[in-house]
């Protein structure tokens, strides 16, 4: 059994050359007031709303060190160089002991501190005291759902990600959707699986970036368009906003597995969305697949045809050149898609079988499915 703890004579000083980890001072009231107020620690933790100062000096000052006395939350305060050198307060990682040698993890940045990667080597340095000094097996990390920036900071450590508990975590009065992951004392502190990024990809009609939260109401256009409901009749109708989103999601989901991405084809001059190209089933041991549409605005323009063979050619590039080095991709149409089919086949892909009365309809019939693949070894670069 250990001995009580004594706040702040018994919070060891961590530090691994760039970030120290210590005891919580009055002096840090100010800047845990500022990182309160900030409109991302407001979205996603449950900081007080309204904060203050006296409830950022009730955090430093009361509730901080009883959690050390109580042997029931060890929190830190971070701290890290600025750009002149002086040093500055970073934010708070803790580890909340949950008994049976398991804890949760949590913490939260100042907002200078952000983008730095400040609050990945405080957590480090956390877990490894956790590990070592508190006799830790499993650490459990939540965040609400769409909390993209916690995620990836659990994925920089090793964490898995384990799904997601629908209505779990309190915010306010509120029950959240919560996603999940551990990291055990015999894991490698390392990601389980890669990180997509969407490369940005400049062509003459169309420029291939990352989706923006601003693209919503134009796939909302092109998925309430008749001609693409008629080909793709598991899209919701009406389509809404809120369908939009949750399409942009699934396509973050992707990166974050390490198995796709979506790419917005926009135009050059406007950044207007003009379609979508999605490469899925990237994970090992399946089989890459490509898709896509396009906003009714840019169909008989050859943007889509462009577009996917500036994706073809990522694809196939070697991954030392900043591409994807794939094998081998295939690609789908319905036999009487003869658009879907001209981009298809415009570039460079083989017809290599036909499914009967495979592709679904919105009128609730069967249409046979065309499918086409192109190897690397076979696909000519321009």
């Amino acid at each position: 059994m250990r001995s009580p703890t004594t706040f702040p004579e018994d919070v060891p000083r961590l530090t691994d050359g760039v970030v120290t980890l210590r005891a919580h001072t009055e002096d840090d009231v100010q800047a845990l007031y500022e990182q309160a107020v900030d409109s991302v620690m407001l979205r996603w933790t449950t900081v007080p709303d309204p904060s203050t100062p006296e409830t950022a000096r009730t955090f430093a000052c009361e509730i901080i060190p009883a959690g050390w006395r109580e042997d029931r939350e060890w929190a830190f305060a971070v701290e890290a160089p600025d750009e002149g050198g002086s040093l500055r307060f970073v934010g708070t990682v803790s580890l909340r002991d949950e008994g049976e040698g398991r804890a949760e993890i949590a913490f939260g940045a100042h907002p200078w501190a952000r983008g730095r990667g400040y609050v990945v080597r405080a957590l480090e340095l956390l877990l490894d005291w956790g590990f070592r000094e508190r006799g830790l097996r499993t650490v459990v990390w939540w965040a609400n759902k769409g909390n993209w920036a916690s995620r990836k900071v659990a994925w920089r450590l090793g964490f898995s990600f384990d799904g997601t508990v629908r209505e779990w975590l309190p915010q306010r009065g509120v029950l959240h959707d919560g996603w999940v992951g551990v990291l055990t004392s015999a894991d490698e502190r390392r990601p389980r699986t890669p990180w997509l990024d969407v490369p940005r990809i400049t062509g003459r009609r169309a420029v291939l970036r990352e989706y923006r939260d601003s693209d919503a109401p134009r796939i909302v256009e092109a998925c309430s368009d008749e001609r693409m409901a008629y080909w793709l009749p598991d899209l919701p109708s009406p389509y809404t906003l809120n369908d939009a989103r949750s399409f942009m999601d699934r396509g973050r989901e992707l990166r974050a597995s390490g198995n796709g991405l979506h790419w917005a084809v926009a135009d050059p001059d406007t950044d207007e969305l003009l379609g979508n190209v999605s490469v899925f089933d990237l994970a090992p041991g399946k089989n890459p697949e490509i898709g896509y549409w396009a906003h009714p605005a840019a169909r008989g323009k050859g943007v889509t045809t462009e577009a996917c063979g500036l994706v073809v050619r990522h694809c196939f590039v070697p991954e030392e050149d900043g591409g994807l080095g794939l094998r081998r991709l295939s690609v789908i149409a319905a036999a009487e898609n003869t658009a879907s089919q001209h981009v298809i086949e415009a570039n460079g892909f083989t017809a290599v079988g036909r499914l009967r009365q495979e592709n679904p309809l919105r009128d609730g019939s069967y249409m046979d499915t065309i499918c086409y693949d192109l190897l690397a070894s076979e696909y000519r670069r321009d």
